[in-house]
């Protein structure tokens, strides 16, 4: 039996003009979308790691503004890998460099692009993970709920 490690993991939100930065990509033959983040290096602060993560990821500088939900995924719980266990915070952030100029360089073969998607199209679109969908979609309100949302896949 494999020893279960927790992995953490910050995701950033990043909001401009009523529109969140996303990472286009292919998974399992579909086109999704993700938050731009990931995991976090030993002694790293998880503000330094969706700083770190969002420029590498998108090219773009970001102000960490707070953190706005954690969420869980405990592979055992969703019939998944039983050593999988992560815990992802997921970060307001504000760009600070030109939002039009988006670069970095993808870390993966899955990512097949950034695109700016207004917030209220969240909900349509398949973003994963789909937990993430309506509080991101109540991002245009101005009054999201800040929320541990739990093991959810």
């Amino acid at each position: 039996m494999t020893t279960p490690v927790i992995r953490t993991a910050a995701k950033a939100i990043v909001v401009h003009d009523g529109r969140i930065l996303l990472q286009r990509a292919t998974w399992d033959g579909r086109e999704c979308y993700f938050l731009p983040g990931g995991g976090q290096h030993p002694g790293e602060a998880l503000a330094d790691t969706v700083r770190r993560e969002v420029e590498e990821e998108t090219g773009l500088d970001v102000r960490v503004e707070r953190m706005l939900w954690l969420r869980e995924y405990i592979g055992a719980h969703h019939g998944g890998d039983p050593a999988d266990h992560r815990i992802e915070a997921v970060f307001a952030c504000t760009p600070l460099s030109d939002p039009h100029q988006l670069g970095g360089h993808p870390a993966d073969d899955l990512q097949t692009g950034l695109e700016w998607v207004p917030l209220d199209k969240a909900p349509s679109l398949n973003l994963l993970p789909h937990t993430l969908r309506q509080p991101i979609a109540n991002l245009a309100t101005g009054h999201p709920e800040t929320a541990y949302l739990g093991d959810v896949a």
